[in-house]
Order: structure tokens, then sequence, then C-alpha cells
């Protein structure tokens, strides 16, 4: 394998390769954009809009086949045991068309729609994540999403029938030393001298489905371009065929939770790929990257969505038939707060995930924004909930199912639900890089109007344009933020929800001037208070969550009016959570913390740490050999999810 080694990126560096790859533009609306300007567009998500009747249909009847299949032909305990998916389980999948629900029907595919397609993966989760990997990583972030947005007719016509058909596929972004700074990228791809082909090396980390995949999307450094003297790094996509000389599968990776997941390092020496292989275009990946996960987060609010019904199903069951001091430990107080919050917060996990899909099939909104706070949002409280039902079932929720099986018990298998749903908050970006990506997003608007006024290297006569622009802006739009609808009697039409919709569009005003104040205080050290603006993101993340939940309560009051009873309850407790969140945005021990952290990384007190055991034995100390690697699977199959630990990248 080819030398990889090079010098880290600059700061500035990383930072032009990310602003490169933004999405700069804003040609649609995007209902939390809004809220994060003052502004609480609820005709945007109001009349709650449904799945069509025909897609329902289709997702309907695809679900009644999939489902007897999960139910009867898959053994979650073995496949847990084991840390393998048996053969006739995957076949089975290809066999009913579960690698191609979102490839189009004109290409062998199944067809469906976003929400169909987050519905159908939703199911799958409640009983088996591995699955879900398997399916959603070939299918969300995999070759087929990338090649339906961005592909040339040829190259869908070669690979979509094949990929419907079960042509597993993977994503490959992530390096050993490279997780959310793609400008730090080591991979390389070299022209050859005809321009015919490329020449790919390097080695990429946490691909899911790697082990088993025919078809790779793969984000490597070609040539970069000069621009006023400068370099520009260039990552450009490629189509990537796993039997290609040069590729291998250099070590399966083992994990606390989804034990079958197949995924790997894969490595690259000095493969050949054709240049009609490039998707999109030269020095187009990361966006390309960027563009493809705004849909293919929203997998993850769904399968949080069943993660956390499944979990509610077990904790009011055990709740009622669980008898403590003479009554159902759901009786007792403690529990039952408990239990009133999981279900309340299932029901707007739920609403916003599957709101986000269904604004994701209208076609006509930027989804960026509701993508990321769907995928930091609900896998955040999902996980709250599953520790909850852990819980609440006690020493059986921590307990093995194989263990409770031998004992005669039922083989409930919550602590392999709780290992199996934590790295939610690691795939496709962790929950901290979502709250930067997030917040960049949402200040967008002041940095286009003021960015040169707050800059430090800015010329005095920038900052004299900047200034006058920003006065214009701000004249008209501060004034707005002091006084709104939600100051008088107002959404009436919702009932007893109208309060909490007040409440959201006073909420909205009051981050859009908090986020201005704080401009204004920290300028350019702003970006650096990550902690300020994860308060000012989660802030925004609740008020969609409250928005999506009584809109949801609201189309569902005549088939199921007791919704309204779970959109109340949440919005009662996520406005305390609010509350909390302005609180802390300018009270809070924050600079205290970040210097105590920096005394931390020096080593000044490492006396903390006396007494204890490494938890690496020191070289010299006997400690247990590990058992041989094992072997990568001997086959490829194929499945697409890297976590960056993007998906299961890096």
């Amino acid at each position: 394998m080819s030398d990889q080694t090079h010098n880290g990126p600059s700061e500035q560096e990383s930072r032009e390769v990310a602003e490169a790859a933004r999405e700069t533009e804003w040609t649609a609306p995007s209902f939390v954009r809004e809220l994060f300007l003052g502004n609480f567009r609820l005709d945007l998500i109001h009349p709650y809009p449904q799945q069509s009747a025909e897609d329902k249909a289709k997702t309907d009847a695809y679900i009644a086949k999939l489902r007897p299949f999960i139910e009867q032909k898959v053994d979650s305990d073995a496949i847990d045991r084991t840390g393998e998916l048996p053969a006739e389980v995957v076949d089975g999948l290809r066999a009913l068309g579960a690698f191609g629900l979102k490839i189009p029907e004109e290409y062998g595919g199944i067809g469906l729609s976003q929400v169909g397609y987050g519905r159908t993966m939703g199911m799958v989760t409640s009983r088996d994540g591995n699955l879900t990997a398997l399916l959603s990583a070939h299918q969300s972030i995999g070759v087929p999403q990338p090649l339906k947005m961005f592909g040339t007719p040829e190259q869908k016509k070669k690979y979509l029938p094949r990929l419907a058909k079960g042509a597993i596929s993977a994503f490959a972004l992530t390096e050993a030393g490279v997780g959310s700074d793609p400008a730090a990228l080591g991979t390389t791809a070299t022209p050859s001298e005809d321009g015919t082909e490329f020449i790919l090396n390097g080695e990429k980390l946490w691909c899911t489905n790697g082990t088993m995949a025919e078809l790779l999307v793969v984000m490597a450094r070609t040539p970069s371009k000069l621009k006023n003297g400068r370099e520009i790094p260039q990552i450009t996509a490629f189509i990537v065929e796993v039997d290609t000389p040069g590729v291998t599968v250099a070590h399966r990776c083992r994990f606390m939770g989804l034990k079958a997941i197949q995924n790997a390092v894969i490595r690259f020496d000095n493969v050949r790929v054709p240049r009609e292989n490039i998707l999109w275009g030269e020095g187009k990946g990361l966006k390309l990257a960027l563009v493809t996960l705004n849909t293919g987060r929203l997998t993850l609010p769904m399968s949080a969505a069943y993660g956390a019904k499944a979990a509610v199903e077990v904790s009011r069951k055990w709740a009622a038939e669980r008898v403590q001091w003479g009554a159902p430990v759901g009786k007792h107080d403690a529990v039952a707060q408990m239990l009133g919050g999981m279900a309340a917060d299932t029901f707007a996990i739920e609403s916003m995930a599957e709101l986000s899909s269904a604004l994701a099939d209208q076609a006509r909104n930027d989804i960026r924004l509701e993508a990321a706070i769907a995928k930091l949002w609900t896998t955040e409280i999902g996980w709250r909930i599953i520790d909850d039902c852990l819980q609440i079932r006690g020493g059986r929720g921590y307990e093995t199912s194989d263990s409770l099986r031998a004992r005669g018990e039922k083989p409930i298998p919550v602590e392999r639900m709780m290992r199996d749903f934590r790295i939610n908050r690691i795939f496709e970006g962790s929950s901290e890089i979502m709250r930067l990506f997030i917040a960049r997003e949402a200040v967008d608007t002041h940095l286009s109007v003021a960015g040169d006024l707050i800059d430090p290297k800015a010329s005095a006569g920038k900052k004299a344009g900047a200034f006058a622009k920003a006065g214009a802006f701000y004249a008209t739009w501060l004034p707005k933020q002091f006084v709104g609808k939600g100051m008088l009697p107002s959404f009436g039409e919702f009932g007893e929800l109208a309060t909490h919709l007040r409440f959201i569009e006073r909420s909205s005003r009051k981050l859009a001037r908090n986020m201005f104040m704080a401009m204004g205080r920290y300028q350019a050290k702003l970006e650096r208070k990550q902690a300020v603006l994860g308060r000012f993101v989660d802030i925004g993340a609740e008020l969609y969550a409250m928005s999506a939940a009584i809109v949801r309560a609201h189309a569902l009051r005549g088939e199921h009016p007791d919704a309204l009873r779970l959109a109340d309850v949440f919005c009662q407790r996520s406005r305390l959570r609010v509350g909390k969140l302005f609180d802390d945005v300018w009270d809070n021990a924050d600079d205290a913390t970040y210097k105590l952290a920096q005394d931390v990384l020096a080593g000044r007190f490492a006396w903390l740490e006396e007494g204890a055991l490494p938890a690496v034995p020191e070289a010299g100390v006997m400690a247990p050999t590990a058992g041989p690697a094992p072997a990568p699977a001997a086959k490829p199959v194929s499945s697409t999810r890297e976590t960056t630990m993007v998906g299961a990248g890096g």
C-alpha cells in the first residue's frame, strides 16, 4: 500500500473544506430555520402532511409481507449470541426485495416513499437493530441513495437493478484519524496517465456492511485546484467494485451492541477505478455526502420511534403485572412518572420522525435542519426511554434474555435493546457534531448579514460595509422579535393545545433575540462557545418536537382523541426543559468547566486516577491475550452504513 502519511490540515483549511461543501443557498422553506429566526411558520407543517392513499396502501402491503418473515425467521437472540447474520435471513430479505425499498420500480425496486420506508425500517428495528443496520446502511447512505440523486442515466441503469436485487453496498468516508474533519482525509485517488482511470490508495474505518459489500461509495482526495494562488482540496466520490484487485477487507470491527453488524476496515492498494465511476463530479464528494445524509439521517429517527414503542410496551406490561408493596409498580408514583413520560416522549419522537420524513417526500422544503434535529433529538430522548425501560424492569432488565429463558422467565431482551440503541447517538454524526452543524446553519442568516462585522480579520472597509448592511437588516428584523401572535389569544382551532403553540411562538422570538445577543457578546468567539450554541440548538429541537406533536395530535383527534393528552403532557414537560435551557444560556459554569478541562488535559489532576489500574496494561505487564480476530466474511454480500460513526463510518 502506498504511503498515506501527510501533514494534517490547518484549522483554516478544515473550515474552508467544510464551508465549501455546505449548501449555501436556502431556495426552499424550512420550518426549523424559521424557528431560529423568530418566525413561527405553522403553515409549513399544518395541516399535518399525510401519506398518500396509494403510498400507504403500497407500504401496508409490503409490511404485511415482510413482518411474518421477521417474526418467524429471525432469531434475534441467536444473532446477538453468535454475532452473525444467517445466510438464509439475508437471502430471504433479498427475495422480499428488502434491499430495494427506496429504489424506483422502473429499476426493479419497491419504490416506497420516505415515510413508507421509515415505517418499514421502524418495524424491523423493533425486532432487531442488526437488520436495520444492514438494510439502512445499504439504502440510506450506501450506493442507492446518492446514485438516485446524482448518478448519470448510465450509472443508474447499470447499478440500480443490481442493487435492488440485493447487491449490498457500503459507504466509505471515515478513516482512523478522520471523523468529522474531512480536510484530513488521507485516501487519495490519482488520475492515470491517460486520464481514463483513478488509482485509489488508502484505508477506511467503520464501513458498515463492509464485510459483505459488493459495491462501495468511497470518498478520496483527488488533485487539488488552484484558486488565487492557493491549493483548494478536492474530495471526490467513487463507486468501487469490491472485487476489483487491490480492495481488501482487512478487519471486521466488533462492538458493544449490534453484535452482527458487518462493519469493516477496508484497504485500497493501487485500486484502478474507471473515471465513469465518479458520482456527480470531481470535487463534489463531500457535498454529495452531506446532501445524501439530509435524507439518510431520517432512518434513525423512525428507528428510534419504533425502538421507543417496543420499550413502552415492555414497561407497560411489566409495570401492570409486577406487584410490590401491595400494588402494581406502575401505581407507585416514581414508576408512573417514568411510564407517563415515556409514552408522551414516544409520541413526540414518532411525530417528529414522521413529520420530517413527510416533509422530505413533499420535495418542496429544505429539510437539512429538520433531518439533523430529528436525528439528534429522537436518539437522545430515545436513549432516555430505553434507560427508563431497563430501570422499570430492574434486575430483569439487566439480565440477558438467554439467562431469563434458562430459568423459566420470559426472555425479554431489554439489555440487548439498550446495547443496540446506544450507537444511534453516534451513527451518522454524533450528537455533538449535530449540534455544531445545526448551530452553523441556524446562524447562517446572521453571518451573511454581519459576517464581516464580527470577523477580526476583515478590513475597515469591509466592516463599514457590513455595518451598513447589518443596520438596515436589524432595524426591521429586531423589533419583530418583541411582539408576536403568541402574546394574543390565537390558534383557537387547537383547543387546549393552543396555549402550547402560543408558548412556541413566544419562545421562537426569544430564541432569536438570545442568539442575536450572543453574537453581539461573543462575536467571532461564538463558534467556540459550543455549550452555548448547543443550548440554542436544544431549545430549537424542543420547539420543533412540540410543534410536531401538536399538529399530529390535532390530525389524529378523530381516530385517537387521546393523542391530545399525549401531546399536552409532552408539551408541559418540554416547556420546563426549554425554560431551564434559556436560564442556562447566560447563567452557567461553562468557563470554569472549560478551564478545569484544560488542566485535566495537562495532567494536573492525574492524582485523581491514583490507585486504579490502567484500562490497558502497560508494556511488559502480563495481561490476557486476545483470541484470534474473527475472519471477515469469505463471500461479499453487501451493505452500506458507515458511522462517522457518519452512518457507521467514523
